[in-house]
């Protein structure tokens, strides 16, 4: 039994809290009344319910974000509905801006907004001491860093074993970019670098091997970034695998030197392009010098061994369809090894929103608050976008048809993957749930009608489902499998990202 409960609901099991882990090594004298409990969100809230009031708690603390946030209003109900007395007190992104007439606010007792870190403590003290604070909302500020427990133990044999691990060199970020709640710090703030490799130290001895930090820039300062690189080259291994977030136009020659060491499969970097039309970026306050962005993303594809995820944003104020055709192929030019098409979010707080009537922007009112329409993009085109980012992440990015895919592509990577995206969906109705040797079957059916050679394309289709085996192709390839040569068979492996690369 435990009177404090931390808990959330991640998108998959692989994701670890690491909010909740600082919330947890903070606690103080209750971190031994206190349990950390991790759902996912296809579990039935009714049995997340029933899980968590089995430990008999008098405060539970509930970590929000805009996946999980429809999943946590129906818990929070539940709860308030089968143990009215148990204190609910929420936290995270979802409830730290524009708090006031939240329904979900509404239904708990209390909601942190800003750093919980020790507020969480505090507020749980005093709640066990039967001391109830009047007003609903607590604001806490950034605590001094050198003050925190950092939350490393915390991660358990199992997490190891099972899990990523986010991990942070720094907090906050210093640029300014309008789409991202991050606009909102001031800086950036280190952690002491003696203090988190120690830490890191002690996680690699237990086991650990993949490590995602999470600083918005890993980039920002240098000097910090090559010691880090430099702790991981001395402890390089097969199991190894490194993620970064990085801004794309900063890439000293000290760093490059340091990439160009680490082997395939052990760093992925994500590279947040957002867009390339300038006249956007001023509008958004994104600084990003988009020659140097340009030539740094190619020299890594050409010098180093870093699986690259470029990221860019439909649906910006400013934006049209003409520009971001223009951008999405510019990026493929550089051949990143994924594009991650992303639907301009409405985060809660983030100064986007003052483009909102200006630029006609039009959001769902429902997490996560995806754009549906602006003045520069309609809804109907929107929707065709929103299915080409779909289709995109299950043909482009999924690694299953390097061979495939270049024919599919041509001279028009957008234009033409947006006609693919439009056919399938008219053939299927469906942008999820479509089976493997299905999905084979639709490429062949599509490239045909644009008319490429059947041989080829047969030949193309075979290679990229061999490393799946026989089984898993469809009829149509069978032939064209069996001519595949040994020498042929044993040079295909399974697809980098599945084999080595784990997402959110």
């Amino acid at each position: 039994m435990s009177r404090v409960l931390l808990a959330t609901l991640n998108a998959k099991f692989i994701h670890a809290s690491l909010g909740l882990r600082y919330l947890l090594a903070n606690l103080g004298p209750l971190r031994a009344e206190a349990r950390l409990m991790e759902f996912t969100i296809d579990q039935r809230p009714v049995e997340i319910a029933e899980k968590l009031l089995a430990q008999a708690p008098r405060v539970i603390g509930l970590s929000v974000y805009i996946w999980n946030a429809r999943e946590t209003a129906h818990l929070v109900a539940l709860l308030k509905r089968l143990a009215p007395e148990v204190v609910i007190v929420l936290g995270g992104p979802e409830v730290s801006h524009e708090a006031e007439g939240q329904p979900l606010v509404a239904l708990a007792d209390y909601a942190i907004a800003g750093h919980g870190d020790k507020a969480f403590a505090e507020l749980a003290a005093q709640l066990l001491a039967g001391e109830r604070p009047a007003g609903k909302i607590i604001r806490a500020a950034p605590p001094a860093f050198t003050t925190l427990e950092l939350p490393y133990h915390e991660y358990t044999d199992e997490d190891l074993a099972h899990r990523l691990l986010y991990v942070e060199a720094s907090r906050g970020c210093p640029f300014k970019c309008e789409f991202c709640l991050s606009a909102l710090d001031k800086t950036a703030w280190p952690f002491d670098l003696d203090r988190f490799l120690g830490e890191m130290e002690r996680l690699y001895a237990r086991g650990a091997r993949q490590f995602k930090f999470v600083d918005r820039t890993f980039n920002l300062n240098v000097k910090a970034s090559q010691r880090i690189l430099d702790f991981f080259l001395e402890r390089l291994d097969e199991r190894l695998f490194l993620h970064f977030e990085v801004i794309p136009d900063h890439l000293p020659d000290g760093l490059k030197e340091r990439l160009t060491r680490f082997p395939p499969g052990s760093l992925q970097l994500e590279v947040g392009v957002q867009t390339f039309n300038p006249e956007v970026q001023a509008l958004i306050s994104r600084k990003q010098d988009n020659a140097a962005s340009e030539a740094n993303l190619r020299w890594l594809r050409e010098h180093t061994h870093a699986h690259l995820h470029a990221d860019l944003i439909i649906g910006l104020p400013g934006e049209d369809l003409a520009s971001f055709t223009a951008g999405f192929n510019r990026l493929w030019a550089l051949r990143p090894h994924e594009i991650q098409v992303g639907i301009l979010k409405r985060l809660r707080g983030a100064p986007v929103a003052r483009h909102t009537e200006s630029h006609g922007l039009r959001f769902d009112p429902q997490p996560p608050y995806s754009v549906l329409a602006t003045d520069r993009i309609d809804f109907p085109t929107m929707q065709r976008l929103t299915r080409f980012a779909r289709y995109w992440d299950l043909v482009g990015n999924s690694g299953r048809f390097p061979t495939t895919l270049p024919l599919l592509l041509g001279d028009d990577a957008f234009g033409n993957f947006l006609a693919f995206s439009d056919w399938l969906y008219a053939r299927t109705r469906q942008t999820s749930r479509i089976a493997l040797p299905r999905l084979f079957e639709l490429l062949h059916a599509h490239l045909l009608e644009r008319g490429l050679d059947d041989g080829v394309l047969l030949e193309a289709l075979a290679r990229d489902c061999a490393v799946h085996g026989a089984k898993g192709c469809p009829a149509i390839l069978h032939p064209a499998l069996a001519r595949l040569t040994a020498a042929e068979r044993r040079k295909m492996q399974a697809p980098q990202r599945q084999a080595r690369h784990l997402r959110d």
